[in-house]
């Protein structure tokens, strides 16, 4: 590769870096704000899609189920969750945002409109839409090399796993 096209690549990831910086810091921000973490706060949105399951939450957030539990305690004690035993099935827990709850996931989301309407708005929509197209592709580009890696992993893991037998 190029050494300029090089150096634009990795300007291009210390761009991405910062911007990743700038969304998790705004995040915890408006958690501390209404007085959650920002895993506390992934939770209750989650809860608010009306489909949480705790134990898929922990998966797709590469968290353990114990760590879920212990923040649904905790927004229990805060008054912002409420659990009952499932109607459908007794093995089930049933979580559901009390009114409290409602209000502080409100308060989050006229927060971001504000950003929204102060940041994102006033960009031209066209280099928006641009954006949008780029970082989407850049992601599944990300996706797809990771599944690559992924493969080949498992494949030495395979091969390493024959050659033992083959020994033996």
């Amino acid at each position: 590769m190029a050494t300029a096209a090089l150096a634009q690549v990795h300007r291009a990831i210390q761009v991405l870096q910062r911007i990743s910086e700038l969304f998790s810091a705004r995040r915890q921000e408006l958690a501390a704000r209404v007085g959650l973490t920002e895993h506390q706060w992934s939770v209750l949105e989650e809860i608010a899609t009306e489909h949480f399951m705790p134990s898929l939450f922990a998966k797709q957030q590469a968290s353990s189920a114990a760590a879920v539990s212990k923040t649904l305690r905790q927004l229990g004690d805060k008054a912002l969750v409420r659990v009952s035993v499932s109607k459908s099935d007794g093995r089930q827990r049933d979580y559901v945002l009390t009114a409290k709850g409602q209000r502080v996931m409100e308060e989050l989301r006229r927060a971001r409109e504000r950003a929204i309407a102060e940041v994102w708005l006033k960009l031209d929509s066209v280099r928006v839409i641009e954006f949008t197209e780029f970082s989407t592709e850049l992601a599944d580009a990300l996706v797809a090399y990771q599944q690559r890696q992924q493969i080949q992993i498992e494949r030495r893991g395979q091969d390493g796993k024959n050659a033992v037998r083959e020994s033996v």
